[in-house]
């Protein structure tokens, strides 16, 4: 049998208001025994059979389990991506028979992939022996983008196969680092020459992501007084569409690698936009910006990338904004309450595999834009903040 982890009771514990509102030493002092209860099993055993703590222990082991299975889980949701399993229900619900047949699969292991799905609340178990959508998987086929993500992990995975000697340096190259081609460390390097065949799938992934953090930038902020927006780094123009589609009013600037910004101004062309929205080619790190903008965007660009990259970017920015322009910085990150994993955990890992970049703080970022000559810097609330928070940025004086 596998093994069972033991009760972890450190949360309750450290929740404690001991743990919270002892100064100094006696905090310490309770830590230290808290840790001493922690690793003794007497204390695991007694804290699952008494009855007023049995349901914490339960439930903070089944915690524990999860992040022990938690690769299994994922591999769940990749074979059902993969097969395409949850369009397929989006059809109607199905029988087992019905669906191993649809997915080239013997009926055992379709079971077991249903069972194991219906039990990550993916799919759900109907009458009559029938499968449907779960709560967790009909979101997949509302939002294309979590299925791409998921495909997209499948390097991510690679590369976390020994995450020892990835944070030892121990791997000189990941899948990751040649995914995403712009964070190509090798000497010699040079993203700007890079071919639109180098940089269309990692455009397309960006681009297929990028409703989800859209709308919740667009909510976030009204753009009805300004006149052009440049959007840096702006990949294929996605972001750009929305907000077209929102003020109709605004000129629309992009500003990304060449080859990007010839894919962009295909979208353009095709999207009916040429007339207000123009791309334009370059290296933030070494071109200046477009003018004429009095506010401009950086949708999931700075965590891409080291603090001295940052401030490189945040300077060019302060040097192409009017006195009286804005800055909106849209990312996760780090430390948002209620997804501190997705802030730490994830991205810290993934951006460690891709090569570079890092996931920060909004005071971090605050203290970074304030070093590039911003001055007043506010956190905008959005309605979903795992997936993006957004900081409103105003030139300093």
């Amino acid at each position: 049998m596998p093994p069972v982890p033991p009760v972890p009771f450190a949360r309750q514990m450290n929740d404690s208001p001991a743990s919270q509102h002892a100064p100094g030493g006696l905090r310490g002092r309770w830590q230290a025994f808290r840790d001493r209860l922690l690793i003794n099993p007497r204390f695991h055993r007694w804290a699952a059979a008494f009855p007023l703590t049995r349901p914490i222990a339960r439930r903070e082991s089944k915690a524990l389990f999860d992040i022990v299975a938690g690769f299994t889980y994922s591999q769940v949701l990749f074979a059902c991506v993969r097969l395409n399993l949850f369009n397929i229900l989006a059809e109607g619900p199905q029988t087992t028979a019905a669906l191993a047949r649809r997915l080239s699969l013997p009926e055992d292991a379709a079971a077991r992939l249903l069972a194991a799905a219906a039990s990550l609340r993916l799919l759900e178990a109907r009458a009559n022996g029938l499968w449907g959508l779960g709560p967790l998987g009909a979101p997949i086929v509302a939002q294309p983008a979590i299925a791409a993500m998921v495909e997209h992990h499948e390097s991510l995975y690679h590369d976390l196969a020994d995450p020892v000697a990835l944070m030892r340096g121990e791997r000189p190259s990941t899948a990751l680092s040649g995914y995403w081609p712009y964070a190509d460390t090798t000497p010699g390097a040079s993203p700007q020459a890079l071919s639109a065949e180098r940089v269309e799938a990692y455009s397309a992934l960006m681009s297929a992501s990028q409703p989800l953090v859209s709308e919740q930038v667009l909510e976030a902020y009204s753009l009805q007084r300004h006149r052009c927006l440049l959007d840096v780094g702006g990949g294929q123009g996605t972001f750009l569409a929305a907000v077209a589609e929102r003020a109709p009013h605004l000129q629309l600037k992009l500003f990304d690698l060449p080859a990007v910004a010839e894919l962009a101004t295909r979208r353009f062309a095709e999207q009916g936009l040429s007339d207000r929205a123009h791309a334009y080619g370059g290296s933030f790190f070494s071109d200046p910006l477009p003018t004429g903008a009095d506010v401009i965007t950086l949708v999931r660009v700075l965590f891409d990338h080291p603090d001295e990259r940052v401030l490189m970017i945040l300077r060019a920015v302060r040097a192409a904004l009017p006195a009286d322009g804005v800055l909106l910085i849209s990312e996760p990150m780090s430390g948002t309450p209620g997804a501190e994993a997705i802030g730490d955990a994830y991205y810290g890992f993934y951006l460690m595999a891709m090569g570079r970049g890092r996931s920060r703080t909004p005071e971090r970022l605050q203290a970074l834009l304030h070093e590039a000559g911003f001055g007043q810097v506010r956190t905008l609330a959005t309605r979903l903040p795992l997936q993006t928070r957004v900081l409103l940025a105003r030139p300093a004086n």
